[in-house]
């Protein structure tokens, strides 16, 4: 009996591992799919209003579209980092704005979650909250840390997605425009489609501080879809990562050398009154660890 029992144990010990890397191959293939050329649709409105100020203006309803090229930039087993770049046509010809990047992460226990004005906390979660799980880390366009969270991705009924719910500063849209609310309370939605890729968004408008409880100002709506193109399309952007790739990945290696203390991060908004993505687009100062290492160094309180 007990030897039955032992073998029982074995038979289900080989299925969940079996399973287990049957699951984390399908969530590899959801977010290498979001990779390539898309055209893409931007679209945010401001949906509900909790302010109890009578002046109170809602944001203006944003429609937005453009041709982005998502480049696969590192692939493991467990981890996977793909940077976005945007293309914005002008009458010289396109100019390559590069966007947000997104790290993906396996079973990863260590975030830094959002506090509020420039503060990530460090938390470290247990083994057994993130099994199975991805974390995806978003990064700001000079690669400084925005948010992250971690969740399962999901393979049901002909459908692929991740959803999370996390913290994060104010979006670029609105950060010159908005000092009524700090913290953007962001549930964020990747979908893989037939034709491309969806990310869903509902966030909370939320004033923090540290001495009262968090006040919610407002909720919104964001609905972004990218759809396939032919990847040619976007070869403007291509040409523009193999030129500059290797001056970006010393800036990713400053940075990962300042998430790797594993505490407590604060960052300075600008340093002699300019923001850290203007100098870093000056390729003619800042394109070696030399020149960039002390940069970032003097960004991070």
């Amino acid at each position: 009996m007990k030897n039955l029992v032992l073998s029982l144990v074995l038979i289900i010990s080989l299925f969940s591992e079996g399973y287990a890397q049957s699951k984390k191959k399908l969530d590899r293939q959801a977010i290498k799919a979001m990779c390539g050329c898309y055209e893409v649709n931007f679209n945010f409105a401001e949906t509900f209003n909790y302010s109890k100020d009578s002046t109170y203006v809602p944001s203006a309803v944003k429609h937005d579209r453009g041709l982005e090229w998502v480049e696969l930039v590192a692939d493991t087993d467990n981890a996977i980092s793909m940077q976005h770049l945007l293309i914005v046509p002008t009458p010289k010809g396109p100019y390559i704005v590069k966007h947000w990047r997104q790290d993906w992460e396996y079973q990863n226990r260590h975030l830094y979650v959002y506090n509020h004005d420039n503060k990530w906390d460090f938390v470290t979660l247990p083994k057994k909250a993130v099994k199975g799980q991805w974390t995806q880390r978003v990064f700001q366009v000079d690669d400084s840390p925005r948010y992250e969270g971690t969740a399962s991705w999901v393979h049901v009924d002909g459908k692929s997605y991740w959803e999370n719910t996390t913290p994060a500063p104010l979006p670029r849209r609105e950060y010159t425009t908005r000092s009524d609310y700090n913290v953007t309370m962001r549930t964020n939605r990747h979908e893989i489609v037939e034709n491309g890729w969806i990310h869903d968004q509902d966030n909370d408008k939320i004033l923090r501080s540290d001495t009262s409880e968090d006040l919610l100002i407002a909720q919104e709506k964001g609905y972004n879809t990218y759809v396939k193109v032919p990847d040619e399309k976007c070869k403007p952007a291509q040409d523009y990562w193999t030129e500059n790739h290797e001056k970006w990945a010393l800036v990713r290696a400053k940075w990962d050398a300042v998430f790797d203390r594993n505490k407590n991060l604060s960052l300075k908004e600008k340093v002699d009154n300019k923001v850290l993505f203007k100098y870093l687009l000056d390729n003619d100062n800042f394109k070696t660890s030399e020149t960039i290492n002390p940069l970032i160094d003097a960004f991070v309180n």
